[in-house]
């Protein structure tokens, strides 16, 4: 079974909507896919209707945007049960805390560029919370950059003079709140440098302590040192290894299945979450 638990839609900032995401998924000769779009799963539901038609079974889970010491943490959770209300209220928070930051941004921008917060709507997906991937797409739309790794890189980079933070959980906190909604959490990419600094050990160590389930290890913004590194620690600390593309559609050169879970973890996360995974 080829399993790839990390995908974005059109809900947070890929570019395919969830029933797209699937059929995709599908056409990749993906047998399992995980819908985490970034503090959300308000694109469960769609998923969930394309499941019997495109043949692929779907993990419903969500990407947690965290903090650790000032340091950008994400966190995926699996399965959990999406009525619970502490960690509902934990993403709401972010959601409203990630809208207001990029309106920041482009008001910060606006004073250097062409660029309206309409230039930005225009590029989501009407009820998606807005980040920085819809700025970059909105600057590539200006003719400002070619792509949104350009834009990663230049105008949205956190050294740079138009970044503001938004609210976030602390990473430990993150990993108790979707422990007791019934998830099970997974650290994403933490060793991808080239996005910005990255954790140390003892904030694994910590994390594993309050209940992390695995590391996403084999991912493409992972060395082979990082990936080595990163699965002795699994070792030691009795964690999971997972591996997942984090596609995003065209938004980013991530292809699906590029990179996936061992059949033997998966079985794993399925029996320790709190909703099922759907099968065709």
């Amino acid at each position: 079974m080829r399993i790839d638990l990390h995908t974005h839609s059109r809900v947070s900032d890929g570019t395919s909507t969830p029933t797209e995401l699937v059929h995709e998924a599908a056409a990749a000769g993906v047998d399992v896919l995980a819908l985490t779009d970034h503090d959300s799963t308000a694109g469960w539901a769609e998923a969930a209707a394309a499941v019997p038609d495109a043949g692929v079974g779907l993990v419903r889970g969500t990407e947690i945007s965290c903090t650790a010491g000032g340091i950008s943490v994400h966190l995926l959770s699996f399965l959990h049960d999406p009525d619970d209300a502490a960690l509902n209220a934990v993403l709401e928070a972010s959601r409203t805390s990630r809208d207001g930051r990029a309106q920041a941004m482009v008001a910060r921008l606006a004073e250097d560029v062409d660029l309206t917060w309409a230039d930005v709507q225009a590029q989501a997906s009407d009820g998606a919370t807005i980040g920085r991937p819809h700025l970059a797409d909105a600057l590539v739309a200006k003719g400002y950059v070619a792509d949104r790794a350009e834009a990663f890189a230049s105008w949205l980079s956190p050294a740079g003079p138009y970044y503001v933070r938004y609210q976030a959980p602390d990473a430990v906190d993150a990993v108790q709140l979707v422990r007791a909604a019934g998830g099970v959490p997974v650290f994403a990419h933490p060793r991808a440098s080239a996005r910005g600094r990255v954790v140390d050990e003892s904030m694994i160590r910590e994390m594993a302590g309050a209940g992390l389930a695995a590391l996403e290890v084999h991912h493409r913004d992972h060395t082979a040192a990082d990936r080595e590194y990163l699965t002795a620690l699994a070792a030691e600390l009795g964690l999971l290894v997972t591996g997942s593309s984090d596609y995003h559609g065209t938004g980013k050169l991530n292809r699906l299945g590029e990179h996936t879970t061992s059949e033997a973890v998966f079985e794993v996360i399925a029996a320790q979450g709190a909703v099922e995974v759907l099968t065709p």
